[in-house]
């Protein structure tokens, strides 16, 4: 068989754009898959749910699981996921939604049975490599097929040339979780709740800088799940763990982001910068400031994600940055740096799981694979 190729700027001939290419988090954005609200169901009780939440509010978890989201939550944070949409698509990003679910079905495996949550951060389920999309292996129960809410989109990115690959499904028995396991108090070791029993990981405990990776090991994402993404990778790429000091942690993006080549964002709550890989030997670290308090004790209570929600930013490019208003002083540092921050609102959203970052899943960045660590 002969393959001829043809040379892009030949007169009449079209260079195809591939449908999905994202190498880091800020080449610029071209298109972002942008979760939905409808259908939102609190999570089925589970120690792998509850131990990411405070005390009491796992307990009151229990007794409402597998309820609708009160009304109230949904209209606030659907009047502002409305707004930010219509901010991507000003700055010339196409926007694709998943499936609207109803996510109170119940649904199992021969061990279990649950219903589900909702479908609000793309970014958690779903893993962007190059020109791949992986299906992630999720360790709660009520996240089990997520992803097939988006299926409409990946069955159509992989007919116009995709790669599309979904990690082994979780069996998610007891044996995957820690039977006597305890948030740690203050001061104690970081302990997490999963033991390696299978592969599991979600997609928002990696961030991507080019041929790096920096995942952080949490109460979604054990160590033979980074192991299983190394292998799946193979050479041509680097995994690095970031240590967290976070007492729940849960998604590297409340962490440590990369904003920019050799420029990472890092909470000094969490990250020891003296401790952080040796592939940033020669990146600027950028402290993320104290965030601004909350004013509405609604969200006091709701949010699922704690203060430090403030890193959750979203690149448009090298310079322009997507980030809440509400944080001033997060605003103010991003201009500091150098960067052009985008006031927008979002913080309803946190009852559903994030906020920019979280809510997003870049699908298309125009750039190309490179190396920024040393």
């Amino acid at each position: 068989m002969t393959v001829v190729e043809r040379d892009a700027t030949d007169r009449g001939v079209e260079s195809p754009v591939a449908p999905v290419g994202s190498h880091n988090e800020w080449d610029p954005l071209e298109e972002v898959v942008v979760g939905r609200l409808e259908g939102a169901t609190i999570p089925s009780r589970h120690p792998v749910v509850s131990c990411n939440m405070p005390t009491w509010a796992g307990r009151a978890q229990g007794m409402v699981a597998g309820f609708r989201y009160p009304r109230l939550l949904i209209e606030r944070a659907q009047q502002e996921l409305d707004e930010f949409i219509a901010l991507l698509e000003g700055l010339g990003v196409t926007v694709v939604r998943p499936d609207a679910v109803d996510h109170r079905r119940r649904f199992g495996t021969p061990d279990w049975s649950s219903r589900g949550f909702c479908n609000t951060c793309p970014r958690d389920s779903l893993l962007v490599i190059g020109d791949e999309i992986i299906e992630t292996p999720m360790a709660w129960p009520c996240r089990y097929f997520e992803a097939h809410s988006y299926r409409r989109i990946l069955k159509d990115y992989f007919r116009r040339g995709a790669r599309w690959t979904s990690a082994p499904k979780p069996q998610l028995t007891e044996e995957l979780f820690e039977t006597d396991f305890r948030v740690p108090d203050e001061g104690e070791p970081v302990r997490r709740i999963l033991t390696e029993f299978e592969p599991v990981f979600d997609a928002a405990d990696f961030v991507r800088a080019g041929r790096d990776l920096f995942v952080t090991p949490s109460n979604v994402t054990n160590r033979m799940g980074i192991e299983w993404l190394r292998r799946h990778l193979g050479p041509g790429y680097r995994i690095h763990e970031i240590r967290s000091r976070c007492r729940t942690p849960m998604h590297i993006d409340t962490t440590f982001l990369p904003l920019g080549p050799g420029k990472a964002l890092v909470n000094p709550e969490y990250v020891d910068v003296d401790r952080l890989p040796e592939a940033l030997g020669s990146w600027d670290i950028l402290v993320a400031p104290e965030p601004d308090p909350l004013d509405d004790p609604l969200l006091r209570v709701t949010s699922m994600c704690g203060k430090w929600l403030s890193l959750n930013v979203l690149m448009i490019d090298e310079k322009r940055v997507i980030a809440e208003r509400h944080h001033t002083g997060m605003l103010r540092a991003l201009e500091r740096w150098g960067f052009e921050p985008i006031p927008c609102d979002l913080l309803h959203y946190a009852p559903f799981g994030g906020s920019f970052h979280c809510a997003t899943l870049d699908v298309r960045r125009r750039g190309t694979l490179e190396s920024y660590c040393t």
